[in-house]
């Protein structure tokens, strides 16, 4: 598509790009831009990603004792207490 007509278009470009398409634009015969439609993730990825990288077991551990002692109440947690 040049860039003529996508500047004519606009709006029906977007719509080609919502609707998965990618599109090329062109200025004198040569590639000048191409608009692509957005990445949408189901949440796949993250899944793949932590199966090749578990977290070291002690860290989850640390990590929940954390979670915990930030949820007590006000007047339970000393805030000089590093233990």
């Amino acid at each position: 598509m040049t860039a003529t007509e996508a500047g004519r278009s606009f709006s029906a470009v977007l719509d080609l790009a919502s609707e998965g398409e990618t599109i090329s634009i062109t200025r004198g015969g040569e590639l000048v831009a191409t608009i692509v439609p957005p990445v949408r993730s189901n949440g796949a990825a993250i899944i793949a990603a932590y199966a090749d990288h578990r977290p070291d077991p002690a860290f989850a551990d640390d990590l929940e004792t954390a979670h915990r002692d930030l949820n007590l109440p006000e007047e339970v947690r000393d805030p000089w207490d590093e233990g």
